[in-house]
């Protein structure tokens, strides 16, 4: 369970925005594993997008000239089956840390899928994570 690096870009909220980035990103052979898309004010957005190289994504934004953040995310595998999700959330909760968001992607080259939390502390939350997951309790 790694802690990762997320892609938060604004954009402007019209046709076409979203694909000339990932037209931009694709050209530099950037593979998109997690994505995510909120709206904001009239004509204004953000999407946050995990990846599988953020050194080339960060040098392409830089040359595209958006504007854009990084933040750490914890990055957690899960299994596909029924009450995955409740035993992460249900762990962290008894710890007292809150998941401000989620979302999901897939693992390149496997059918497993993972789950990127947005916490105050993602190594604090990925540690407690994978304690459970050596005791049995959660993967």
């Amino acid at each position: 369970m790694p802690i990762t690096k997320e892609f938060t870009i604004r954009l402007e909220d019209r046709p076409g925005t979203l694909g000339k980035l990932c037209q931009a990103l694709a050209e530099q052979d950037i593979n998109i594993l997690a994505y995510q898309q909120i709206p904001h004010e009239k004509g204004k957005g953000s999407v946050r997008l995990v990846v599988d190289n953020p050194d080339k994504t960060r040098a392409t934004l830089d040359r595209q000239r958006h504007d854009y953040t990084e933040t750490e995310v914890a990055k957690v595998m899960l299994e596909n089956r029924p009450g995955e999700l409740a035993r992460v959330a249900s762990r962290l909760g008894e710890a007292a840390i809150n998941i401000n968001y989620g979302y999901s992607g897939a693992e390149p080259g496997t059918s497993a899928s993972f789950l990127i939390l947005g916490v105050a502390d993602a190594g604090k939350a990925l540690k407690l994570l994978e304690q459970a997951a050596t005791a049995g309790g959660t993967s």
